[in-house]
C-alpha cells in the first residue's frame, strides 16, 4: 500500500483576493453568513478553479499591530482548512469587534462553524468513539 503524500498547506499570493472590484463582486453576487467573530461572504466557483481568500479588518478594531494579528489569524485558519472545502470558492472574511484579543483556537472554531453552516465543508466520516477506561475494564 503506497503512502499518500499530504496536501500542501500553502497560501500564496495567487490565492489572495486583492482587487476592490473582486471584494465587491463576492459581496454583491455571493452568499453571506455571520458567525461569532467574523462575517463570511462567499461565491461558489466552477470546478477546477482555485479558491481565493480576502480578509477585511476595519480600522476601528485597533492599531496596525492588532489589525495585522487579526489578518494573520484569519489567514492561518483558512490555510489549515483550505483542503476541507467541498468546492472552490471566493471567500471574503470580515472581522468583527469580538475578534480582538481572541486566541487562535477561538478564531479557528468560529471559522469552521461558519464554513460548516454555509455548507462549504466536505462530508467527512464520523470518527469512531473513544474507548474510556470503564469500557476497557468491562471488556476484560
Amino acid at each position: 500500500m503506497a503512502a499518500q503524500s499530504p496536501e500542501r498547506l500553502c497560501f500564496g499570493r495567487n490565492m489572495h483576493i486583492k482587487q476592490g472590484r473582486d471584494f465587491a463582486r463576492v459581496r454583491r453576487e455571493g452568499w453571506r453568513l455571520a458567525c461569532g467573530c467574523l462575517l463570511a461572504n462567499w461565491q461558489p466557483l466552477p470546478s477546477g478553479a482555485p479558491t481565493h481568500l480576502g480578509v477585511v479588518v476595519g480600522g476601528r478594531l485597533g492599531n496596525a499591530v492588532v489589525r495585522s494579528r487579526i489578518r494573520r489569524l484569519l489567514r492561518e485558519a483558512f490555510r489549515l482548512h483550505q483542503h476541507d472545502l467541498a468546492q472552490p470558492v471566493d471567500l471574503v472574511l470580515v472581522a468583527r469587534a469580538s475578534i480582538v484579543g481572541k486566541p487562535f483556537l477561538g478564531v479557528e472554531k468560529d471559522f469552521l462553524t461558519a464554513v460548516r453552516r454555509a455548507g462549504l465543508l466536505k462530508a467527512v466520516a464520523q470518527p469512531l468513539p473513544l474507548r474510556t477506561e470503564s469500557a476497557v475494564a468491562r471488556n476484560d
